[in-house]
């Protein structure tokens, strides 16, 4: 496994990063056990950075993976908090549940714009405190926005970027992929630290895996990329793409032809919550109950945390 330097943080991350969101109560909901599992195997192969969120629910999955390994990874997380006391609160929760003293990497969580970077002024201010004071050791944002990573890149105080990265541009929010790597550069040129999230569209573009994949990596100023796996078939595959080597044709087999999408149960009430939550457009009611636009769904489940029947879920 590849490792590299993210940005000027001094935080040497492997190339491929495990996406936290999958395994949890948002996609797959695997058993904590299960969840650890998977982690492990990442972690024995090499993988040192794991990329998670408060929302994401996996901070138990985490634990008992290190907890098993022996050896605490590089760990980003993120929140939605934007007061002082509801950065504390977040913080505090990673920490005590992920029974770790000190955050690796703590993110503003789906910043849309230099206003909301604004409206979260007075959390990423925690957060610097808590640098300072050795509880974090670097700070960023996550974004499907390119507006947001031009700004971050003029923002000293901001370590590492989160930015969505793939071939067709799934998921962006404001422009083109092109638009994106331009920003990208900009930020990695200025020493931020980035690593790329959804290098297959949220699962829309798994026919096209090596080619994504290829996409992401050739891209000089990306330092690791984050993708979701919840199988050690899974891992398996992508630690031998990322290692140059080739996929064990039993590994192929298995993962053969799997694609996910975003389900939405019979009992939903059209309450339009997920509308509401839906960052890419890709929800919308008729007739009385929620639809999706698979298309537009970049499958990150977010829509399934604000629904109060618990009526969708990502298969």
């Amino acid at each position: 496994m590849e490792y590299v330097e993210l940005g000027s943080t001094g935080i040497r991350v492997s190339r491929l990063c495990f996406g936290g969101l999958i395994i949890g109560p948002l996609q797959s909901n695997l058993p904590v056990e299960q969840g650890a599992e998977v982690i492990v195997k990442a972690l024995e192969m090499g993988v040192n950075f794991i990329d998670t969120a408060e929302l994401y629910g996996t901070y138990p999955h985490i634990r008992e993976a290190i907890k098993r390994f022996g050896k605490k990874p590089v760990i980003a997380t993120k929140s939605y908090a934007y007061t002082a006391e509801g950065a504390k609160d977040s913080l505090e929760k990673a920490r005590k549940e992920l029974d770790v003293d000190v955050i690796d990497l703590f993110l503003l969580h789906e910043q849309e714009s230099r206003l909301t970077l604004r409206g979260h002024r007075e959390a990423l201010e925690y957060y610097l405190e808590a640098k300072a004071k050795g509880i974090v050791r670097a700070v960023g944002v996550s974004t499907h926005n390119i507006e947001v990573v031009d700004a971050c890149a003029d923002m000293p105080e901001v370590d590492v970027i989160h930015p969505i990265v793939n071939i067709k541009g799934i998921g962006i929010g404001d422009g083109t992929i092109d638009e994106m790597l331009s920003a990208v550069k900009k930020a990695y040129d200025r020493g931020k630290g980035i690593y790329a999230m959804k290098p297959l569209g949220g699962g829309n573009l798994l026919k096209f895996f090596n080619e994504c994949i290829k996409f992401v990596l050739d891209i000089p100023y990306i330092h690791s990329i984050a993708i979701g796996m919840q199988s050690v078939e899974e891992v398996i595959m992508n630690v031998s793409i990322f290692n140059g080597q080739e996929v064990p044709e039993e590994i192929k087999s298995t993962l053969k032809n799997r694609r996910k999408k975003l389900h939405i149960d019979f009992w939903c009430e059209g309450c339009g919550k997920c509308v509401e939550r839906c960052g890419q457009d890709a929800l919308g009611i008729e007739n009385g109950k929620a639809y999706v636009n698979q298309d537009k769904c970049v499958l990150c489940g977010y829509c399934g945390s604000a629904c109060p029947q618990f009526a969708i879920k990502i298969c």
